[in-house]
């Protein structure tokens, strides 16, 4: 890889040291905080976001480019061989990625840097920054520099701006569609696997609310956990949350319901969140009400576009929407060469 890079523009990859202090490491994180928070007001992406109870891993320039060079590393291979073969070396380009239709941007970072990667001579001015809501035509980035370089690197680039800026997106309907009530929108852990942190950076970008990271930074006792414990007294939930507390007394604990009974056993058990799973507008609201200064409520299950307005409007806390991540489709995004 290193040596199909110098073959681009002529120069060589800059040399990075592997011994940066943690300092520079915060100086370049991008957007969402370090900080372990329970319930907050941060800044992500220029705005106020209330986090849930779980840890978002910040995206540092160096585990954006990790990825970058991975994605160069799977598509160039040995090399380019249509660029290499038709474009001189010495050959300059000027290129815009524009937004082909409105969206919330995400994953510009990992664009300016895959041409960087190719071509450290590339001249790049950001028209829109993470988070941003652009219009269709809308300049993201303009580039100028090694032809071989823009070429090589488009695909990627647009790779992952489409992608997150896809999350984004789809994240910032659900948002809208909820404003005015008191509810926030979640993500949830069905991400493409390797890309978690890139996908729930991506829902912040779009306004959304992070949940929980992984299985290790959360209690969240399922269905199949209490099915597990059917034998328990004085029943499983109580048995399940008494064990969490005991084991992970430093973390929160929340308690998935499919019925009323289970809503008012996991409030006695002292449960910190209670999720509501699948349940109609009415057991909704009476679940709030059960919930009500003594644990947060968590609505999920088949919601939608046309749902969660309805579902916000019950008084629920969040809203856990998988489809954030696991159905957004990739944006249009395309890079245009200038005469």
């Amino acid at each position: 890889m290193k040596k199909f890079l110098r073959l681009l523009d002529g120069s060589k990859p800059r040399s990075r040291s592997r011994s940066r202090s943690k300092s520079h490491a915060r100086r370049s994180a991008v957007c969402v905080p370090e900080e372990v928070v329970n319930v907050i007001n941060i800044p992500v992406c220029g705005e106020n976001l209330l986090r849930h109870a779980a840890r978002v891993k910040s995206l540092s320039s160096d585990e954006v480019r990790k990825a970058v060079q991975a994605a160069l590393a799977e598509d160039v291979g040995d090399g380019d061989v249509t660029t290499l073969s038709t474009v001189p070396e010495g050959a300059t380009a000027v290129a815009e990625m524009r937004a082909r239709e409105p969206l919330v941007a995400a994953g510009i970072d990992f664009a300016r840097i895959a041409f960087q990667e190719l071509s450290p001579a590339i001249h790049i001015e950001a028209h829109a920054g993470d988070g941003d809501r652009v219009k269709a035509k809308g300049i993201l980035l303009r580039i100028s520099g090694s032809a071989r370089a823009i070429l090589t690197a488009e695909r990627v680039a647009l790779n992952f701006v489409q992608r997150l800026s896809g999350v984004a997106t789809l994240t910032a309907q659900f948002v809208d569609a909820i404003k005015g009530t008191s509810a926030q929108i979640l993500d949830t852990r069905k991400t493409t696997p390797g890309w978690r942190s890139f996908e729930k950076y991506a829902v912040a970008c779009g306004g959304g609310t992070n949940h929980r990271f992984g299985l290790f930074d959360m209690v969240l006792i399922k269905d199949n956990h209490l099915a597990a414990l059917r034998d328990a007294t004085p029943n499983a939930i109580a048995a399940a949350v008494q064990g969490a507390r005991k084991l992970y007394p430093g973390l929160k604990v929340e308690v998935e319901a499919d019925t009323l009974e289970q809503v008012d056993q996991a409030v006695e058990a002292g449960a910190d969140f209670v999720l509501l799973d699948n349940m109609t507008l009415a057991q909704l609201r009476q679940a709030v009400q059960k919930c009500k200064g003594r644990c947060k409520t968590e609505a999920s299950g088949g919601v939608n576009l046309v749902s969660v307005r309805s579902i916000a409007e019950t008084g629920v806390d969040f809203i856990s929407v998988g489809a954030l991540t696991h159905s957004a489709r990739s944006v249009d995004v395309g890079l245009d060469f200038q005469a």
